[in-house]
Parts: C-alpha cells; sequence; structure tokens
C-alpha cells in the first residue's frame, strides 16, 4: 500500500495598513489622484500597466495591486490571477486602473470588452466593479463610470 502525499494550500492575508481607518472612496477623482501618487511615474509613459484597487463593504481601500505590465500599445490580464487576489483579499469591491502612454484618454474596445468580461466575473463572486480609470502620463484620467461605459 502506497501513500500518497499532496501539497497543503494555505491562503492569508495580512494588512500593513488598517483599512478601517482609511477614507472611504467616493468620486473618481479622489481614486485617479490616489492611483496617480501610487503609480511609477519614470515608466508611466514607458508601458501599459493594469492595477486593481481593492475595497472593502464600506468603499475603503484594502491595497492597490500590479496585475501586468506589457508594452508600448497593451497588456494582458488574466481573469484567474485577478480573482485570486480578489478573494484572497476578501474584497467586495473593485476598481479597475490601467495607464496609457500615449496620453489618449479614449477607452478601445479591447478595453470596454475586458471591463465587461470582468464585471460578468465579478457577478458570479457578489464582487462589484465600481469604475474602471484610464490613467495618461500628465495625471489626466478617463472613468467608465463617469462616462456611462460601466
Amino acid at each position: 500500500m502506497s501513500t500518497y502525499k499532496v501539497n497543503e494550500i494555505q491562503v492569508s492575508y495580512r494588512e500593513k495598513l488598517s483599512t478601517i481607518k482609511s477614507d472611504s472612496i467616493t468620486n473618481s477623482q479622489a481614486v485617479a489622484q490616489l492611483l496617480y501618487k501610487n503609480w511609477d511615474k519614470k515608466t508611466i509613459g514607458m508601458h501599459e500597466t493594469f492595477k486593481v484597487l481593492l475595497l472593502n463593504n464600506a468603499n475603503k481601500v484594502k491595497g492597490i495591486y500590479p496585475l501586468s505590465q506589457g508594452g508600448i500599445t497593451g497588456t494582458l490580464v488574466d481573469l484567474r490571477i485577478l480573482f485570486a487576489i480578489v478573494l484572497k483579499t476578501l474584497s467586495v469591491g473593485m476598481i479597475l486602473v490601467h495607464c496609457h502612454p500615449s496620453g489618449q484618454l479614449k477607452p478601445s474596445e479591447a478595453d470596454r470588452k475586458l471591463t465587461q468580461k470582468i464585471q460578468r466575473a465579478g457577478e458570479l463572486f457578489d464582487v462589484r466593479v465600481l469604475d474602471h480609470i484610464i490613467l495618461a502620463p500628465d495625471g489626466g484620467y478617463y472613468s467608465f463610470s463617469d462616462n456611462g461605459d460601466l
């Protein structure tokens, strides 16, 4: 009789900064400013980067997770990794964000389709996509929510 060994899976999440003490997110301008302040200004104009802002039920920021980094005109987003992070952190809301190195704030058709796909997947887990922000290297932004695209 042989014994089978398997890996043990451990899931953990630890806050360095208290979410309870942070401010609630209330509008796209505050989100864009927070994201821009936490973005590497040396690379925002070089390549697309996709991040997710994770929120609790009171819309307080749990953290920002850098999901992918791509080329000049695009980056790949793996939904399995995105939702692994969302579920691991027990987040109930998220704000998607990526930069356009060109400074063009108009969302592409691929941006729109990805947002819809993530939104549909979020519904399965009762996780809300509150917005998708496109950031420009100068700090300008486009909000899907403000423009009726969400």
